[in-house]
């Protein structure tokens, strides 16, 4: 039975069509699809070709040998070529659809199929396809060897133009591959190497053509054109391959292109079809990198990657000898292994561990410590210790400590500066091997604990915690360090166990450690920071009195880097003794509250009158002088200083410096001195040391004193303090300029709006008070000072002119407002 034909012949010239027409047709090719084949079987010769051409030139021109997918779902296989006078013609097969090959051949196949015709002939005879079918093979440079040839002679281009052909396989609408050739057999040729490789059902589907002047009409998968045809390389519309351009630089990350590559460049062809037989899904780089390895082929790094991945997969696909091949091969020496690789190998090792003897498993185990070791790779886990069992194991495992074991103990020992992660893997060789670190475990925990709190994300891996599941000496030793540590470092510390779970809950003590998982919890149930000190101090299973080091590791991680308030500090220094916190060292941040503490902060003179008391060797100079200021702000509100006050106020002041610690302790004391000066009942001999002192700072915190609201508040309500402000301010005339402008400002702004608001029975008050305080002159002061002023300026003189000369004309009565007044004078009655 023979396919169906057609032929296709350019238009000769006289006919009145254009393109071609069909000579040949069998009559079972319905009309559409002729319409549908009649662009595939079009011709066009190269630029440049001449109307007239000998027979080994004509023999010379492209020949466009393709196959297509019709809309119908039938395909065509055609084969055009140029004839004289610049014409073509086409000769095709139909397949209708579901109708294979014969003999299920690839299409590429019948490229040099003896059946093809140039000319049409009287008859239709069998078709090229099932001719090729009775022939014993395909020849014209398709045969194994010949694409051996030329699988090695483009190499260079070979992974690239396969791994384009794989997603043009997968995702119909990836961009065509262009292959740009100057034989048209050597389209042909990338295309059995393609179909070679390509799984089964994509290589049957696989459109192409193997010449064409216009790449973008076309609809194949696979198009080759003539260098001087060729799209821009940048052309997102295709993937351009040129063999006849320079060599491509970088590499192909496909496996499975890669591996088919090697394959084809070792002329072994007959892999492909041992590589389908084994278990995997399509285009899958396994079973390819599997056969190559087991042949003897030399893969790069991730093509053995993918051959371990995939055995570690199905452990039981491989028999025994395969499984030695895979494993001698993953272990032979390389100088591009990778980190992936070396996953897979391990992952490789885990799946065939207990399933095969020592003699294929300990190879791949002594591989992974000498990488572990001396590779770059951190991540990498050890092997486990069952992969060196057997006579074949020990004497791996003895090799590899001979070999390893002074280069593992000098890293060790000289300290790593890969961190946390080069530690761990060291330690867990170490702990495989069965070297002795014991000397150098103290200074490896040591380095280990410090990088741990330094980088808390370095800790948060597997490997950590498998370390300290596996070694209890080094267990022991991290958490005991930690501990230790914790006190100078407790925020580090907390970050370190909120992110890493440490093992702390078996018969070691820890109360740091202990307090530092405690604390995140305590915080956020949102308490007092006092409330969260009491939390993390009972987590700490241990008294600050037995222990005061648990005092320091509380106050930082409940206070960090900030001050505690005046209020907290207290609330430590009383519940905790000074011998706590001197031990502890926290007595540094009680004396930070204080001095930190805000004017008006009642609690910080109370703190700096224990602290002088409680600490008194620890204190230099100046802090202490600063706490005096603050005790001497306690005694003048309790009433209980001494004499001379301002003296001592100025006193300690120069003892505590001109740095800005103690500007907060000098307002404090300065506040409650002229407080104290402004209450009543003061000493006169403290107010006249203090008026005459000519101290700017003092002088000018009495006068913001005087406008507190407690002030105004008392002198509101009480006419003895208005009466006994009034002689203070009204007194000391000759006090220096100071003085003289801070009591002028409190009588004119303070003073005088109160008596101005005053009832006349409440300025009756006063001015007895003033009486009984002084003497009748001191009243007449007070009187003159409240009464109006007389000396009303130039303006005042010019308008008090005018009333007396309407007062002479007895017309005072008759004249206007703006008839007395100035420019620019408000419009309101004048005082009687």
């Amino acid at each position: 039975m023979s396919l169906p034909q057609l032929h296709y012949t350019s238009a000769a010239a006289g006919d009145g069509e254009t393109g071609g027409r069909f000579t040949a047709v069998d009559p079972v090719i319905p009309g559409p699809v002729r319409a549908e084949a009649a662009p595939f079987l079009a011709y066009e010769a190269p630029a440049g070709t001449p109307e007239r051409l000998s027979d080994a030139q004509l023999r010379a021109l492209p020949v466009a040998f393709g196959y297509a997918a019709l809309s119908d779902g039938s395909h065509l296989l055609s084969r055009t070529v140029a004839t004289g006078a610049g014409g073509f013609h086409a000769h095709a097969v139909h397949l209708p659809p579901g109708t294979p090959i014969p003999g299920r051949v690839f299409p590429v196949a019948a490229w040099g199929a003896a059946g093809w015709l140039s000319a049409t002939p009287d008859r239709l005879t069998h078709d090229p396809l099932t001719s090729m079918s009775t022939a014993h093979g395909p020849s014209h440079g398709l045969t194994r060897e010949g694409l051996g040839d030329f699988a090695v002679s483009r190499g260079p281009w070979l992974a690239a133009v396969l791994s384009d052909l794989r997603r043009a396989s997968e995702d119909p609408s990836a961009p065509p591959v262009v292959l740009v050739e100057r034989q048209s057999a050597d389209v042909a040729r990338w295309v059995a190497l393609a179909t070679a490789v390509l799984p089964p059902e994509h290589a049957e589907r696989l459109t192409f053509t193997t010449y064409t002047r216009h790449p973008g009409r076309g609809a194949h998968q696979v198009i080759g054109v003539l260098p001087e045809d060729a799209p821009d390389a940048r052309d997102p519309r295709f993937r351009v391959h040129a063999a006849s351009g320079p060599r491509p630089s970088g590499t192909v990350d496909d496996a499975w292109a890669g591996t088919a590559a090697r394959i084809w460049r070792s002329r072994s062809p007959q892999l492909f079809p041992e590589a389908a037989d084994l278990p995997g899904e399509p285009f899958a780089a396994g079973p390819l990198a599997v056969t190559a390895l087991g042949a003897g082929i030399a893969l790069g790094s991730g093509e053995r990657a993918a051959a371990a991945d995939w055995a570690a997969e199905r452990p039981y696909a491989l028999d025994e000898k395969r499984t030695r091949q895979l494993t001698d091969a993953l272990t032979a020496p390389a100088d591009d292994r990778t980190a992936a690789e070396c996953a897979a190998a391990l992952r490789l090792l885990t799946a065939l561990d207990g399933r095969c003897p020592a003699s294929v498993t300990a190879p791949l185990a002594a591989l992974l410590v000498r990488e572990a070791v001396r590779g770059g790779d951190v991540s990498l886990e050890p092997p486990t210790r069952s992969a060196f069992e057997e006579p074949e194991g020990e004497r791996a495992l003895a090799a590899l400590v001979e070999e390893l074991a002074d280069e593992l103990l000098a890293e060790l020992t000289a300290g790593v500066p890969r961190g946390v992660a080069r530690t761990v893997q060291l330690l867990r060789i170490a702990r495989l091997l069965g070297v002795d670190r014991a000397e150098s475990l103290p200074d490896v925990v040591g380095r280990l604990a410090r990088a741990l709190l330094q980088d808390p994300e370095a800790g948060a891996c597997r490997a950590l915690a498998d370390l300290l599941d596996e070694q209890f000496d080094v267990r022991t030793a991290l958490l005991g360090e930690l501990d230790r540590l914790a006190p100078d470092h407790p925020a580090d510390t907390e970050r370190l166990l909120i992110r890493v779970t440490l093992p702390f809950t078996g018969t070691q003590v820890l109360p740091h450690l202990r307090m530092c998982a405690e604390a995140p919890g305590a915080k956020a149930r949102g308490a007092d920071r006092v409330g969260v000190l009491h939390t993390v101090l009972r987590a700490a299973g241990m008294s600050p009195f037995a222990e005061p080091l648990v005092l320091r590791t509380a106050v930082g991680l409940v206070w960090g880097e900030d001050t505690p308030t005046a209020g907290e500090a207290r609330s430590l220094l009383g519940e905790t003794t000074s011998d706590a916190h001197r031990t502890a060292g926290t007595w540094t941040h009680l004396v930070g509250a204080a001095l930190a503490a805000p004017a008006g902060d009642e609690d910080a003179p109370e703190l700096a009158h224990d602290l002088l008391r409680g600490f008194p060797q620890e204190l230099d100079d100046r802090t202490r002088a600063c706490l005096m200021l603050l005790d001497f702000a306690r005694d003048m509100r309790s009433g209980t200083g001494g004499p001379g006050w301002t003296d001592r106020v100025r006193t300690l002041r120069g003892r505590a410096g001109p740095a800005e610690a103690p500007l907060l302790a000098l307002e404090h004391a300065i506040g409650a001195l002229a407080g104290r000066l402004l209450a009543p009942g003061r000493p006169e001999e403290e107010l006249y040391a203090f008026v005459h002192s000519e101290d700017e700072g003092l002088i000018a915190a009495y006068g913001r004193s005087g406008r507190r609201d407690e002030v105004l508040a008392l002198l509101r309500a009480d006419p003895a303090y208005v009466a006994d402000c009034f002689t203070v301010w009204n007194a000391h005339p000759h006090a220096g300029e100071d003085w003289t402008r801070t009591r002028t400002a409190l009588l004119e702004d303070v003073l005088r709006p109160v008596v101005r608001a005053l009832s006349p029975e409440g300025l009756a008050a006063v001015e007895q008070a003033v009486e009984h305080g002084g003497s009748s002159r001191t009243l007449d002061a007070f009187r003159a000072w409240n009464r109006p002023s007389r000396s009303i300026g130039r303006l005042g003189r010019r308008i008090v002119g005018r009333v007396r000369r309407c007062d002479r004309a007895q017309t005072l009565g008759t004249l206007s407002l703006s008839q007395l007044a100035l420019p620019g004078m408000p419009s309101a009655p004048l005082p009687e």
